[in-house]
């Protein structure tokens, strides 16, 4: 890790195909910042596809470098899911969902980058759409995991990273009860049910924020990791489209 004091994440969600954004975002997110979206970027749905999402040109035109899967991502059919995720300008990650039929995999289950010398591990939950087991995998091909079973798995795994921060698509209730049962996690920024938070919320010392919908505001994230464990140095919402 660099002796840089602070990592800097900017985030986005449930921006429900608003544009304009973009380019604003290309203006004000610096250069060593990691800037992440929580899903629900685009207009379709998981049983509606558009084969022309303008959004998309909004993502491209900012410095994402990850975007959780959320239920506007996701797809029952796969080549619809397939075709999202090559239209996106950046990765998905989605780390409770697996394709029982190996498919080539239009998200990741983790994804590990490096922002201002800081190697951040990135994992995402999608709220699961049936149960594991149910008669719908085999329909489909897809397995919801259970939000505790992959965590479970995901933070046993032995990965080379200095922060791990949780891209929680599940609403804000679920993300304290992540907080206190992985109590290990550098941060939870969530999205799904439009909460906007004006400074974080701590739970069992993990810090949890949310930005709000429609592309309204970004957060802005600043973490002290070189503290025994990440603290918050800064937060603040950052006025995108009013």
């Amino acid at each position: 890790m660099s002796a840089a004091r602070g990592l800097v994440i900017y985030h986005t969600s449930d921006v429900h195909g608003r544009l304009g954004f973009g380019r604003k975002l290309a203006q004000i997110v610096e250069r060593d910042a990691l800037l992440v979206d929580v899903g629900d970027s685009l207009a379709g749905s998981s049983t509606v596809y558009r084969s022309r999402e303008p959004v998309v040109q909004e993502f491209a035109a900012a410095p994402y470098r990850a975007q959780a899967v959320g239920n506007r991502e996701f797809h029952y059919i796969y080549r619809w899911f397939a075709a999202r995720a090559r239209a996106l300008p950046m990765p998905m990650i989605c780390s409770n969902l697996l394709d029982l039929r190996g498919r080539e995999p239009p998200f990741q289950r983790s994804l590990t980058l490096e922002a201002a010398g800081v190697r951040v591990r990135l994992l995402a939950l999608l709220a699961p759409q049936y149960r594991t087991g149910s008669g719908w995998e085999r329909i489909f091909g897809w397995r919801f995991l259970s939000v505790r079973a992959a965590m479970d798995d995901m933070m046993a795994r032995d990965e080379q990273a200095d922060i791990t921060v949780l891209l929680s698509h599940l609403g804000l209730d679920a993300d304290r009860e992540l907080a206190r049962a992985y109590p290990q996690l550098g941060a939870i920024v969530g999205g799904h049910t439009h909460a906007t938070l004006a400074e974080p919320e701590i739970v069992a010392g993990v810090p949890i924020v949310h930005a709000g919908a429609y592309a309204h505001n970004a957060g802005r994230l600043e973490l002290d990791v070189l503290a025994p464990r990440p603290v918050v140095a800064s937060f603040r919402l950052v006025p995108l489209l009013q």
